[in-house]
């Protein structure tokens, strides 16, 4: 079957023509200084795996995970391993393996969460307001696609039932990415990384004697977590309590306060 999107701009004036003459109007009462393009303004996608999605319940969902989050970045903060490397470093995984280690953290709470449709008034909400952000802003806006990639690699990581140590191994192995580009301590991080899998398999083996495909079957879907950008667990999770603020200078603040 062909995914392709068959929306297109000129639907979207036809099938909401208040907008359409709004921007129409801004359009031809533009100045130098300020100029403004209907055809520059995202159209609302109706396909499945494209529509744009928000949190259903935000107060509550947006408060479990910031739970999640303080509690990954302490986890961060106190390995020893991960204080001993430098600044840089220390930023360059963190920047890497924030969005990961948060899933983990998700998945490891059972916390589960569904979503809707965003509002289609929100683009005429803002146009009305003169609340449009800046167009060197772009943001990525969560999608069907993206929460559904998310909530399958969640369900696979609930059907393997991983143990606290098994979690905190795999966070060690997520941690300690030797291949982040421009590590100083690269070849010390890669002998971390190592030491956490060489970890996790010991307990795999003592936890599950039979299971000679567990560690296997956990690495693999581990690799599922590289595939959910951060910009999604951004939006969809933080933008609602934080607002304007970068997420990523957050996190360091709260990893470099001592």
């Amino acid at each position: 079957m062909d995914n392709k999107c068959y929306c297109s701009a000129s639907s979207d004036r036809l099938s909401n023509p208040i907008l359409f003459n709004i921007l129409s109007q801004m359009d031809n009462s533009k100045s130098s200084q300020d100029t403004f393009n209907y055809t520059t303004i995202p159209h609302r996608c109706n396909c499945e795996q494209r529509r744009t999605v928000c949190l259903k319940r935000p107060s509550e969902i947006c408060k479990e995970a910031s739970s999640v989050l303080v509690k990954t970045v302490h986890f961060m903060k106190n390995l020893p391993a991960f204080n001993q490397m430098p600044p840089k470093d220390q930023f360059a995984l963190l920047k890497s393996c924030w969005a990961p280690l948060f899933i983990l953290g998700l998945a490891q709470e059972h916390i589960d969460f569904e979503v809707m449709d965003t509002p289609a008034d929100s683009m005429l909400k803002k146009i009305l307001l003169n609340r449009q952000e800046c167009p060197d802003v772009e943001r990525e806006q969560p999608t069907m696609a993206g929460v559904s990639k998310l909530k399958s690699c969640l369900k696979k990581f609930w059907s393997l039932d991983l143990s606290p140590k098994e979690y905190a191994y795999l966070k060690g192995t997520t941690i300690f990415n030797p291949d982040v580009p421009d590590l100083k301590a690269a070849l010390f991080v890669e002998g971390l990384q190592q030491e956490a899998q060489h970890a996790l398999s010991e307990v795999v083996r003592l936890l599950h004697p039979g299971g000679t495909e567990r560690f296997a079957r956990i690495l693999l879907t581990a690799s599922m977590l590289q595939s959910i950008t951060p910009g999604l667990i951004s939006e969809l999770f933080f933008r609602p309590v934080i607002g304007q603020a970068d997420l990523l200078e957050l996190l360091v603040e709260m990893l470099f306060c001592r």
